[in-house]
């Protein structure tokens, strides 16, 4: 699909008023660690201010707009650093990150000058330099100053990922599975239940601080990954009272003045939830006492859902138009002895319409010779809804110690109907020996609406007398998926060989079809506890700095699926009601009593369509972080996970019951060597593991329209090994300037993989299994080159990325 997105956003920043004034903010970083500084005195030379920065190593003047500024930065055990041409304009922020290189205890004060454009820039580029792994960074100056308006459009320009679906990450051409995601430190789970994987569009690019893509393992992060992991932090603190506001609409010419088809839904489906319209009838009873019913009393419940099959076409419609609302907002206030509390909010609403054009076959291959099942062509048009809100309070008790109270809440909301066309090759139409196929029409309507809630409780403390540092974190999460009322339809033509032959109802005896006269309900909770805390101590061998760092993580899984499908059924063939339009096909007229030559009604029934889950994982680690000269830097160590889990039902009696226990133990380790101060190499090396989810381990079968065959899981998967291998050489000529060039090499061990089943009469299904092995290799380049020899684009840099990955099952 080939779209062009346009995106008009008007933004506002309301901030404290001042006459003819701006603002300058700052944050102040080690060069080496990248850890904030806290004992820092910042002065503005030529206006006689001087404050300190705050236990985040952050500092906020307002100034005089239309001047020119320098800033002095000073702390102990630091070069003095000049930074000039802090030019402030009125109304508005200038943002300033600063990185200061620790003095040698020989030499005696060293004054180091710098400009604001070079200081902040620099600041980027040192994030990734010093860096203990090998890792991507992604600074709030860079999001800052991009066009993008949530996290997964920035996450699109590093080097080896790409997005799908404007949200999905794909790193190292590794999808879903092999991806994990981290909120402020913390482990998220999937936003998708049906996929392991996180939505990243749920992040407004406004409230994101930092974003860390880790691309090699280290015992402190989470074990089950091999593609990367990427670390989202949020800002808690801001260096001052802050409001946005930003506004916006586009369109998307793929569906601007073009066909475009909805169905008629409720009129709460703009906010991104049904209110009642697509619930099961009051009157219908359970599971249990509906299966008992016999046809003729099960078929009287037909009238009693809503007779609503078809999708409406509309062209030239102002509700076609994208819209976008973003708020956030912080403040910041001083309780005195060093000690502040501070918050940042924000919401977000954001409406896009979408026409997904793709096709999909499926092959059969039987003695060497490969055969058609079917060829498809799908126009998929959605109205996607993305709303969410976000409150971090964060409690700074002196210089050493810090609790934070972070929360979200987001509702990701699909809301589409399928039209499909193409052919079936089942009927053994032939034509001079070939067969032609039968013409199908087909639709799909349905209303997917996921709600994420994450918060998280954490403190760090500075434990001074012992030069240790602890953290602690505690987050419970809720990920409730909710699908009302799906329902499919396909029409067959009667003779593909003439072009003015009807099309009747794909429908015959069968009462358990998901593929056509089917209507599906179906809701899932996951329940998420997450406890842990590390504790690190820093020591020096010969004025070298070491550090040891231990933890623990425990995290509790719990889930709750049930569904319940639901397929019409025809017991005699009725060329009439079969050649009916959708609109009138299944009118309560045209049920009869389940017997007869009229629509009957059946609840596909079986305990697959639902089960319950739970893991319970345990793992600790111990890492070292050792600087062998000036040179030489080993980060190394081993975590330990312990995980077992229970899937489909907790009776050991029940045959859907699974459990399994494994331990692991995953080493890992990362060299960095300085050429000098300019140029590092990075070796790494680690074990890691994927573990199956719990769709992908339960018996539940359930029918993919866009794949157009059923899925059903493997309750004997076992996980997958992954051994890891990364070689990078990094360049920084100069201050905001880079050169890196990458290789690495995975090889896995029992890969998870999604394998087709093909089968004649529409059975084809894809199943999870094992595969032998597989393995992944490639190349990464990224350079950033400023254009200062031409002095009419001094300001301007150059910057791009390319890589090469080979992967084979």
């Amino acid at each position: 699909m080939r779209s062009i997105v346009l995106l008009f956003t008007f933004s506002c920043f309301s901030f404290i008023s001042y006459a003819q004034k701006g603002t300058v903010e700052g944050k102040i970083s080690d060069s080496r660690t990248n850890n904030a500084i806290s004992s820092v005195t910042v002065e503005v030379i030529n206006a006689n201010l001087t404050k300190a920065a705050n236990v985040e190593g952050q500092f906020s003047f307002n100034l005089d707009a239309g001047k020119t500024y320098a800033i002095k930065i000073s702390a102990v055990g630091y070069q003095t650093k000049i930074v000039d041409e802090v030019t402030i304009e009125e109304g508005k922020t200038t943002a300033l990150n600063i990185i200061m290189e620790a003095a040698s205890k020989t030499e005696g004060e060293v004054v180091v000058r710098s400009s604001a454009r070079k200081e902040t820039t620099a600041a980027l580029i040192a994030l990734q330099k010093n860096t203990s792994v090998v890792a991507q960074v992604i600074s709030a100056e860079a999001i800052r100053r991009s066009p993008d308006k949530n996290t997964g459009e920035v996450l699109r320009r590093v080097p080896g990922a790409s997005v799908q679906d404007g949200k999905y990450l794909v790193i190292r051409g590794l999808a879903d599975r092999y991806n994990q995601a981290m909120l402020n430190g913390i482990l998220l789970s999937s936003t998708e239940p049906d996929r392991k994987t996180f939505s990243f569009d749920i992040f407004p690019s406004s409230i994101i601080d930092n974003i860390v893509i880790n691309k090699a393992f280290i015992p402190e992060l989470p074990g089950e990954w091999a593609g990367g992991i990427v670390q989202v932090n949020t800002k808690d603190v801001p260096a001052k009272n802050f409001l946005t506001v930003q506004v916006g609409t586009g369109f998307n010419t793929q569906t601007l003045g073009k066909d475009f088809y909805t169905y008629k839904g409720s009129n709460t489906d703009f906010l991104g939830y049904d209110n009642g319209v697509r619930v099961l009838p009051a009157d219908l009873p359970n599971r249990s006492t509906f299966t008992n019913l016999d046809k003729t009393q099960k078929t009287a419940f037909a009238s009693s859902f809503s007779n609503n099959w078809i999708a409406t076409k509309h062209n030239n419609d102002l509700s076609q138009l994208n819209n976008l609302i973003q708020v956030s907002g912080g403040i910041t206030k001083s309780l005195g002895l060093r000690s502040r509390i501070s918050g940042v909010f924000a919401v977000n609403y954001n409406r896009t319409n979408r026409n997904l054009f793709y096709e999909n076959s499926i092959f059969s291959i039987q003695n060497s010779i490969a055969s058609k099942n079917f060829d498809f062509n799908n126009n998929k048009y959605s109205r996607d809804i993305l709303a969410g809100a976000l409150a971090n309070i964060s409690l700074q008790l002196g210089k050493d110690n810090k609790i934070s109270f972070k929360n979200i809440l987001n509702v990701n909301t699909t809301n589409y109907a399928t039209l499909r066309t193409g052919k079936e090759f089942e009927s053994n139409t032939l034509v001079n020996g070939t067969d032609v196929g039968d013409n199908i029409r087909a639709t799909e309507l349905a209303f997917k609406a996921n709600t994420f809630f994450n918060t998280q409780l954490s403190g760090d403390h500075n434990i001074n007398p012992v030069k240790a540092r602890l953290h602690w974190y505690g987050s419970f999460n809720i990920l409730d998926q909710y699908v009302p009322d799906q329902r499919r339809l396909q029409y067959n033509q009667d003779n593909s060989l003439d072009p003015n032959s009807p099309y009747s109802l794909l429908i015959g005896a069968s009462q358990t079809s998901q593929k056509t006269g089917s209507r599906y309900f179906g809701s899932l909770s996951d329940y998420i506890y997450t406890a842990g805390g590390d504790v690190s101590r820093t020591f020096n061998i010969k004025n070298v700095p070491q550090t040891i760092k231990g933890g623990y993580f425990f995290q509790i899984k719990d889930r709750l699926f049930d569904s319940r499908p639901f397929a019409y059924y025809l017991p005699s063939d009725n060329p009439t009601l079969r050649h009916l339009d959708p609109s009138v096909v299944f009118s309560p007229q045209n049920f009869g009593n389940g017997f007869d030559n009229k629509f009957g009604l059946n609840e596909i029934a079986g305990n697959r369509f639902r089960y319950i889950a739970n893991s319970i994982m345990n793992a600790g680690f111990l890492q070292f972080d050792n600087q062998l000269l000036k040179k030489l830097r080993i980060v190394w160590g081993v975590r330990v996970e312990d995980f077992d889990q229970v899937i489909g039902s907790l009776k050991k009696t029940d045959d859907r019951h699974v459990y399994s226990r494994k331990r692991d133990y995953l080493p890992g380790m990362n060299i960095t060597y300085k050429l000098n101060d300019k140029t590092n190499i990075r070796l790494a090396g680690s074990q890691t593991v994927v573990r199956p989810e719990f769709r992908e381990l339960s018996t539940f079968s359930f029918y993919d329209f866009d794949l157009g065959a059923t899925v059903s899981g493997e309750p004997r998967l076992i996980r997958t090994k992954i051994i890891n291998a990364d070689l990078r050489y990094e360049l920084y000529p100069q201050a905001g300037e880079l050169f890196t060039l990458g290789m690495f090499y995975k090889k896995f061990i029992d890969p998870i993989e999604l394998f087709a089943n093909p089968a004649a009469g529409g059975a084809s299904t894809f199943n999870y299994i094992n595969a032998g092995d597989a393995t992944s290799y490639g190349a990464e380049f990224e350079f950033r080159k400023k254009l200062i020899a031409v002095k009419a684009l001094k300001h301007f840099t150059v910057q791009g990325n390319l890589s090469y990955i080979y992967n084979r099952i």
